[in-house]
């Protein structure tokens, strides 16, 4: 049996060979943004690249996802590494899609080009012959929790009941097999760091809020109406007066946005929505922080004479950190880039995924790779370092796969076996996923 740094050894040598070929892929991921749940090109892109690669596929998971998995010598334990299809809105940007606003200015294309850099080294060596579990690959739709009107109603329609695609996964039974799941991110470039194992993330859960009034000429008779504006704008001076109540190490961050302030100017407004999250780094204090939203809401409509209603929307959890697997990361991260690793990413990560939702369920690894300029979700940002980003991070995700399931899968047993969740499947979707109901 070959030893595990030759079996990294024959991973690394295929990506590299492969290098132009991964690139290109990033590229043409970045050329064409889709948004949640819309990734249609990408995902065929994708699936296109596995099958090419003599790989078995199942496309139109929860929407437009793809799976495929590898199986070694035995089945004694089951790897995800998990890459996101979706780009997010930054209208500005110079590469933004002019009909729909979509850039891929969080790295997603970066992210799912590693995870084909794991496929091609998977698919032109034979190193799944020495290990003793399966991997399994997942482009995975939706990660930014954005347009949630549009994916509303899609659960109306009965297309999916959560409105990210990792929570979809994880309802439709995707992870139940899995003993341990690994990604990465890009973020944009920091001083000496390179890469870095893990990171803090807020949890968040998500609001639709609806004011009603009534209609009146806005010059003629305004005395008739009932101001459903002002009653929404009376609510968000409530929210922010209840800012300085918030404990800093709960990490509140409540950010709502109005997506219709009426429908015309010489009309009382009467119809009024807003979207928003409330995030924070546990539970209690996000449920906390919603519930002191949900009454400063609900108190701008009394002001006024409007009804104010709220739809709660399962966000994401926070994500837990599983140190068996942040040191298996670690370790790969030192041979890979040197110093430029990083245990932990500094400072605590304000920002969420739905990664949030999986590590909480089973053991798991979100790492960080340096690779853009400019900021996240911001006009200035640039896909850089595509080495670094797309071939390190690829190696990364083998290295540590090669890891969990040398010697007969013994590391992910181990990990599995000691992890204790912070809930299991069946108390997720009746806790958090049932919590509109």
């Amino acid at each position: 049996m070959r030893s595990r740094e030759e079996l990294k050894k024959l991973a690394f040598d295929a990506i590299d060979r492969r290098h132009d070929e991964i690139i290109a892929f990033a590229d043409s991921v970045y050329a064409d943004p889709e948004l949640g749940f819309k990734e249609e090109k990408t995902a065929k892109k994708f699936n296109d690249l596995l099958c090419g690669l003599g790989y078995d596929t199942r496309t139109g998971v929860a929407v437009t996802g793809v799976i495929s998995e590898k199986k070694g010598a035995k089945g004694n334990a089951k790897v995800a590494i998990l890459g996101e299809l979706d780009a997010i809105i930054v209208p500005g940007h110079k590469d933004a899609d002019p009909m729909t606003g979509a850039v891929h200015a969080c790295g997603h294309n970066a992210q799912l080009a590693s995870v084909a850099a794991v496929a091609y080294a998977l698919a032109d060596t034979d190193i799944m012959n020495d290990l003793g579990g399966s991997i399994k690959l997942m482009g995975v739709p939706a990660e930014e929790y954005i347009e949630l009107t549009y994916r509303y109603k899609l659960r109306e329609e009965g297309k999916l009941w959560f409105l990210s695609g990792k929570e979809e996964f994880i309802r439709l039974g995707e992870f139940d097999d899995i003993d341990a799941a690994i990604m990465q991110h890009i973020i944009p470039a920091q001083e000496g760091f390179k890469a870095g194992c893990t990171s803090n993330c807020n949890g968040f859960v998500a609001k639709l809020i609806k004011y009603t009034g009534k209609e009146a000429h806005a010059g003629a008779a305004p005395f008739d109406g009932i101001n459903a504006l002002n009653a929404a704008m009376l609510g968000l001076m409530g929210v922010n007066a209840n800012r300085e109540s918030f404990r800093d190490e709960d990490h509140i961050r409540i950010h709502p946005i109005i997506t219709k302030g009426g429908d015309v100017v010489n009309v009382v407004p009467a119809d009024v929505r807003l979207e928003t999250y409330v995030r924070g780094a546990n539970v209690k204090g996000i449920l906390g922080a919603s519930e002191k939203m949900n009454n400063s809401l609900m108190a701008g409509a009394m002001a006024v004479g409007a009804k104010c209603d709220i739809t709660e929307l399962p966000g994401y959890l926070p994500v837990v950190q599983c140190d068996g697997l942040i040191d298996l990361m670690y370790d790969n991260l030192k041979e890979l880039v040197g110093d430029g690793a990083q245990k932990y990413c500094v400072g605590f990560g304000g920002g969420s995924t739905d990664f949030g939702d999986v590590s909480s369920i089973i053991p798991g690894l979100h790492s960080y790779f340096s690779g853009a300029t400019g900021g996240l979700h911001q006009e200035s940002y640039c896909f850089a370092d595509k080495d670094n980003a797309v071939i390190n991070a690829g190696k990364a995700l083998v290295a540590t796969a090669i890891d969990l399931l040398y010697d007969d899968a013994a590391k992910a047993v181990e990990i599995k076996k000691n992890f204790k969740p912070e809930m299991t499947k069946e108390e997720y979707l009746r806790d958090w996923g049932k919590i509109t109901e």
